[in-house]
């Protein structure tokens, strides 16, 4: 359970990197341009991380860091690049509440991995929770911001979900990296043709993208995966609350966005359905979750088993 917690605790940098990103985005950032936006965000970070593990992808990783960039990297930061301008900053990180039933829904047909009682629970009261943060708020629902926070939302949990599935025996940092780096790259050819010229960057926009880039990707985007690696997809979806729970707070704190009752009722119900979604003790003889369990070759250490090899006495020493 230590080994879990611990886990856990990792998986959490990233929903709160990210909720944080929301008030950096409107308040740092240049307005509009959302796909000059992912892109100077993903390819920054991805160059980083190449920058400590030079590792070209192998195979299917090619096509695989594709797919992964246009649903975690590239569509994801775009869309909620265009979110976070147009909401505020706590409607914005609340609409991704959906998540943790989304990635349960869809990892038990992908990884096989059923949702338990206690997730689908921990999902039922923290959506519940965040229900009342958001419909407690003062600020405007703009209807596109809040369609690009729900694109992103499922964007992105189809996006964990197969990174599972084809991350186990993967490198974190090296998958990670090109994950951006295609994301990225892949947003700039339509950033020329749609938006134009890149934006003009001031001192406060760097340090934004400087935030962005380094902590809320470079950094959360490894712990997140190397969480998903370990832990079922339902439990990291869940700690992903924290992302709304973040939002509400840095904006009331630092934005002066108003804290409602309601709000306030539903930061504890968020909590819950975290702790509620905590990984359950592994069953006797199985390890822990994301590492490979080979029953067959606990049985042929069992003796009497065909094909084991026979024990051999030591020899007794007169």
């Amino acid at each position: 359970m230590e080994a879990n917690l611990r886990w856990v605790l990792l998986a959490a940098v990233a929903p709160v990197a990210w909720g944080a990103n929301y008030y950096v985005t409107k308040a740092a950032l240049p307005p509009g341009d959302p796909l000059y936006g992912g892109a100077i965000r993903a390819v920054p970070a991805g160059l980083l991380l190449l920058g400590l593990r030079r590792r070209l992808p192998r195979g299917a990783w090619w096509w695989r860091s594709a797919v992964l960039g246009v649903l975690n990297a590239g569509g994801f930061f775009a869309l909620v690049y265009l979110a976070a301008q147009r909401l505020p900053t706590s409607t914005a990180a609340t609409v991704m509440a959906a998540s943790p039933l989304v990635m349960a829904l869809i990892a038990w047909p992908l990884v096989g991995e059923r949702p338990r009682g206690a997730h689908l629970s921990g999902a039922g009261v923290g959506v519940g929770g965040v229900c009342l943060m958001l419909w407690g708020g003062s600020g405007g629902a703009d209807p596109l911001g809040v369609a690009a926070s729900a694109g992103a939302m499922l964007l992105s949990s189809l996006g964990y979900v197969l990174a599972k599935r084809w991350g186990a025996g993967a490198d974190v940092l090296a998958s990670t990296c090109w994950q951006l780096l295609a994301g990225g790259l892949l947003l700039l050819p339509f950033a020329a043709v749609f938006e134009g010229a890149p934006p003009a960057l001031g001192g406060r926009a760097l340090l934004g993208f400087g935030y962005v880039a380094v902590v809320a990707t470079a950094l959360a985007f490894t712990a997140w995966f190397a969480a998903l690696g370990r832990l079922p997809a339902a439990t990291v979806g869940l700690v992903g609350l924290l992302n709304p729970v973040t939002g509400v707070l840095l904006g009331t704190a630092v934005a002066h966005e108003p804290l409602t009752a309601r709000q306030l009722a539903g930061l504890p119900l968020v909590l819950a359905g975290v702790l509620l979604g905590r990984p359950a003790p592994p069953e006797p003889g199985r390890p822990r979750a994301g590492s490979p369990w080979r029953p067959l070759g606990r049985l042929r250490d069992l003796r009497g088993v065909r094909g084991a090899p026979p024990r051999v006495a030591p020899p007794r020493v007169k």
